[in-house]
């Protein structure tokens, strides 16, 4: 069951990153904390790389290596801040890890495209200028982050209520997703 959720996922995180929409209101860290949330650490590490690769072949490179790796490099994190916020599963921890997220995010990733493209002078004020350019790209981020966060997490724990319910199965039993 968990790799079937798993294509899912990556189906969606493509078809979201491809369809038109607002810069960076992507589902891909939703997906990574959500993978390393449900899913087996192996899995939950290949979701969001998946979704990058695959629509960044359809989307074009990045500008410099070095950036790409960052931008990898943080949605693996945000599976890490997962695993954590699956011993820690509150409705304030799970929004507190979607705003962090973007928070990281965004410190981390134009920090990256300041050190890594010649679009801004590589001085405290062309730093100051690479974080103020990049404010629209944030809010949209949060949003995304926000939004996707709460479809993904409620969706999964109305099903599993559901069925737990439906089916009088007990709470400690995880039926969507056993053996995580």
């Amino acid at each position: 069951m968990a790799f079937v959720i798993a294509i899912v996922f990556i189906l969606i995180g493509v078809s979201l990153r491809l369809l038109p929409h607002p810069p960076n209101f992507a589902p891909v860290a939703a997906i990574a904390l959500f993978g390393g949330v449900y899913l087996s650490r192996k899995i939950a590490f290949i979701l969001p790389m998946a979704v990058m690769v695959i629509s960044d072949i359809f989307l074009g490179g990045y500008y410099e290596v070095g950036l790409m790796i960052i931008v990898y490099g943080c949605f693996l994190f945000f599976v890490i801040l997962g695993f954590w916020l699956k011993k820690h599963k509150k409705w304030y921890n799970i929004g507190g890890s979607a705003i962090l997220s973007a928070i990281i995010f965004f410190v981390v990733t134009n920090l990256a495209v300041w050190v890594f493209t010649p679009w801004y002078v590589k001085t405290l004020a062309g730093l100051f200028q690479c974080y103020l350019m990049a404010i629209p790209f944030f809010k949209n981020t949060l949003l995304g982050n926000v939004f996707y966060v709460t479809v993904f997490f409620g969706a999964y724990e109305l099903i599993e209520l559901w069925i737990r319910v439906r089916f009088k199965v007990s709470e400690t039993k995880k039926y969507l997703i056993p053996n995580t």
